[in-house]
């Protein structure tokens, strides 16, 4: 009932009602079930029957007589579908078979590993078999870690400790991998980009080191829904993969609403803050006691989030504690309680970023809030489903930040609830990451000569066996490569990160207690000196940061502020891989060198938004070597698009043809006091069929007499011109464009704006002419740069469509960016060079 009383309140609110975009409610969808496949053991039936399970969903039963099998198996239906069995039923049911069996799981975080161990010890309590189910992983006791090794059935891992406590210490796991059956790899969908490329690179060593011991066990991998299941996970773990998608779990009815933030100035395109009504309807439901999730798409959003939502707490008269955030960063003592708040109700609203996505059991919430488009149809769906959990009745709210993406989706909802989610991308041959695990694979088992990694060729294997050794890591003796250093490679090298370096953040005041960490990338934006670093709803004031000991010292502070940092970037093409020329464009790919450097930081009022002081940051400059996907403009459409020199007596003719027709728009009737601005003066007869030459002739005169000048406003001018523009529109526009191509092409890549970086140049060092480039922001890329080469036609096209769609004049940050920031006429002037690479200009002279 308080559920759908707040949902009544939404509805009933002009002001909030205004706002909602689409209201789509799901029907509850009924369970199908399925007997138990044949092989599976009566005991391990009536341990189930026990919990009360006496029959399976479909796709349940499907996995198991495909596992049971033998086959290889990628399980994929949503949340709260009860994967967990499709691979628990058939492991217990081996290990009670073989009593020499073993199985590895692995999750991505060592919360929902802990989670997991829970639901699988009940259900070996339940068999009283003597079946030892242990976590390894970094919080394991170093004195109960040869206890693990020597007694575990079943071992719950990490790719993580897999990668650094593991393999490279195999010998003493030696019974372990000899009698390894299965791997289970849950929540495949999260194994994205740099971190999907490491692991698959980790279970090429896995798979390494278990031929060496006579095993080749099975893999189970499970996902929620994602575009090319098969595909990743054959990736992943390089075997063919039976896929089961038929989802037979039941549902309760779910709300989904799309929700945008009122304009609060039409002209400008600006909207209300999605943060600030992301608090608006958090608070709603707090009201009610609906327990609540709120997402916000990064850290510090998480933060300033809480600090708001507190603040309302404390007026709805609940305890502060009764709202928590939760994020990277945190540790993981403070982490469990909040689960443990959330499954017992104590904590009746959390605000998270995607740390909360996955499947942590964090009990029954009946509302979750997005602050902004997850990034990916993928993670909204799985967001989404952190409500609603049980058969009950659910809400979901997305709320529109003004990015372009998050604009048309709200405005084009077909488009999210019609199309299928996205691929998951990856890439195990990123040169980068593969020469790292190499690196890892040669200390814990010497390669032999024609030796391949995995499907990675021989040959190719053998260049970068020979590479180590010129670093004087690996020697050659005959045919086998050992390893020489005694460094320990494993430990140097992040799975989340192609870069090891992180920065350690520590209280000054508490005998610098480290609070939390960053990567080396995001460090200058983030921990620069004056910079507010926000944790758990407190502010810390950076006094100082040390570069080369990567530490940052902080102390606790209450500004009224928080503080955003910019930064300076330029990309260097090292080599073109693919390109296509066209008389309308160029599009192409490659790799390049990424310089950026840190330039300075604005200081951000609490609730107003107001800035209220600027700083410098003095840092490095960083280099990253990746892939890019670029467009050029060519160089006789940019001369076209510019407008020519009027003359000398422009300016006065200019000024006396608005003059005479009153200041006042012939076309739409709108005077400059409305703008705000001044008019455009449009030669009727086109000035450059006049021939002026500046020194040469007096043409300029003819073709600016008054009875050849008309006096329009911008976007009346823009219609008529021919397309021509003054050279700071044509500047305004050519960084209104890269920021539109930024914020949309998303759409098509499984990754989040911040995992692309974007640069625009007007004349580029490559070939002179006007370029936007969009780099993957990890080193030596993953594949996204290749995708939007292929996407290019597409990716304008669909920007052309939430450019003509949006409703303000000159920009807005729901397009090209505000007015403000990219300048007058920045609308316009991209529409004008969006329809010249989309051939559409051509078409119109």
């Amino acid at each position: 009932m308080s559920l759908s009383c707040a949902l009544d309140r939404i509805r009933n609110t002009p002001e909030l009602a205004e706002s909602v975009t689409v209201w789509r409610t799901t029907p509850p969808r009924p369970a199908r079930y399925a007997g138990f496949p044949e092989g599976v053991s009566p005991d391990l039936c009536e341990a189930l029957a026990r919990q009360g399970i006496t029959s399976l969903y479909t796709h349940q039963a499907a996995a198991i007589r495909e596992i049971l099998a033998g086959r290889h198996v990628m399980i994929v239906t949503p949340t709260a579908s009860g994967k967990t069995l499709c691979y628990n039923i058939p492991v217990l049911n081996t290990l009670l078979s073989d009593p020499q069996a073993r199985a590895l799981y692995l999750f991505p975080t060592k919360a929902l590993a802990q989670d997991q161990w829970h639901e699988l010890t009940a259900l070996v309590d339940a068999l009283g078999a003597p079946i030892r189910v242990h976590t390894y992983d970094g919080d394991t006791a170093t004195a109960a870690r040869q206890t693990v090794r020597q007694i575990a059935r079943v071992v719950i891992s990490n790719p993580d400790m897999l990668h650094t406590g593991i393999l490279p210490h195999h010998t003493r796991w030696s019974s372990f991998f000899g009698s390894l059956r299965y791997v289970v790899i849950d929540e495949v969908h999260a194994y994205r980009g740099v971190f999907g490329s490491h692991l698959a690179n980790v279970l090429r060593r896995l798979k390494r080191i278990c031929r060496f011991y006579g095993a080749a066990p099975q893999f189970i991998c499970a996902s929620a829904t994602i575009a090319n299941p098969g595909e990743l996970g054959e990736r992943l773990v390089e075997e063919e993969m039976a896929v089961i998608q038929e989802n037979g779990s039941p549902a309760g009815a779910k709300h989904m609403i799309f929700y945008n933030p009122p304009l609060v100035n039409r002209e400008l395109g600006i909207r209300r803050s999605a943060v600030l009504e992301a608090r608006k309807l958090a608070a709603e439901f707090l009201r009610e006691d609906v327990q609540t999730i709120v997402f916000a798409r990064s850290r510090q959003t998480t933060e300033i989030l809480l600090r708001y939502l507190r603040d309302d707490a404390t007026r709805l008269r609940l305890p502060s504690e009764a709202v928590r955030g939760y994020r990277g960063g945190y540790l993981p003592q403070h982490r469990r309680e909040i689960e443990r708040g959330l499954r017992s109700g104590e904590v009746r609203g959390v605000v998270a970023t995607n740390a909360l996505e996955l499947g942590i059991d964090i009990g029954h919430l009946d509302a979750a809030i997005m602050t902004g488009y997850p990034g990916t149809i993928a993670s909204t769906w799985q967001q989404a489903g952190r409500a609603g959990r049980r058969n009950d009745v659910s809400a979901a709210i997305l709320i529109a930040s003004a990015s372009p993406l998050d604009q048309y989706l709200v405005k084009h909802p077909d488009y999210f609830f019609d199309r299928s989610p996205e691929h998951v991308l990856i890439n195990p041959n990123n040169l980068i990451i593969l020469a790292n695990h190499i690196r890892c694979a040669a200390f814990e088992l010497p390669f032999a000569a024609g030796e391949a990694f995995g499907r990675f060729p021989a040959e190719q294997t053998a260049e970068v066996l020979a590479f180590l050794a010129g670093e004087g890591v690996l020697r050659q003796v005959r045919d086998t490569w050992h390893w020489m250093s005694e460094a320990y490679p494993a430990e140097a090298v992040s799975l989340r990160t192609a870069d090891p370096d992180n920065f350690v953040i520590m209280d000054a005041t508490t005998n610098n207690t480290v609070i939390g960490a960053v990567d080396r990338f995001a460090a200058p934006m983030l921990l620069h000196e004056g910079a507010v670093y926000l944790h758990e709803a407190s502010a810390y004031l950076v006094e100082r940061l040390d570069w080369e000991a990567r530490q940052a010292f902080v102390r606790p502070t209450d500004v009224a502020y928080y503080t955003q940092a910019s930064s300076a970037v330029q990309v260097r093409v090292l080599d073109m891989l693919e390109e296509e020329i066209t008389p309308r464009g160029t599009r192409a790919h490659g790799e390049v060198v990424v310089t950026s450097r840190a330039t300075g930081y604005r200081k951000v009022r609490y609730y107003t938004q107001e800035v209220i002081g600027w700083g410098e940051i003095n840092l490095p400059e960083q280099e990253m070597h990746t892939t890019a996907y670029w467009c050029e403009l060519p160089e006789e459409a940019a001369d076209e698009l510019v407008t020519l020199d009027h003359g000398p007596n422009w300016e006065e003719q200019r000024r006396r043809a608005r003059e005479r027709d009153q200041y006042t728009c012939r076309v739409c009737g709108i005077r400059e006091e409305v703008l705000g601005r001044e008019h455009d003066v449009h030669h009727i007869r086109p000035f450059r069929e006049f021939g002026y030459v500046r020194g040469e002739n007096d043409n300029y005169l003819i073709a600016n007499e008054l009875s050849n000048l008309i006096t329009l406003c911008r976007s009346c001018h823009n219609k008529v011109s021919g397309d021509r523009l003054s050279k700071d529109n044509f500047s305004n526009g050519w960084r209104g464009l890269a920021y539109l191509l930024h914020h949309v092409a998303p759409l098509y890549l499984m990754c989040e704006p911040q995992d692309l970086g974007v640069v625009s140049e007007l004349r580029s060092p490559l070939r002179g002419k006007p370029t936007i480039y969009l780099y993957d922001q990890i080193p030596a890329g993953v594949g996204f740069s290749e995708a939007l080469y292929r996407l290019h036609d597409e990716l304008l096209a669909r920007a052309h469509d939430v450019l003509t769609s949006c409703p303000c004049r000159e920009g807005c940050p729901s397009c090209v960016g505000p007015a403000a920031a990219e300048g007058e006429g920045g609308k316009e002037a991209a529409l004008t060079m969006l329809r010249r690479l989309l051939g559409q200009g051509e078409q119109n002279r």
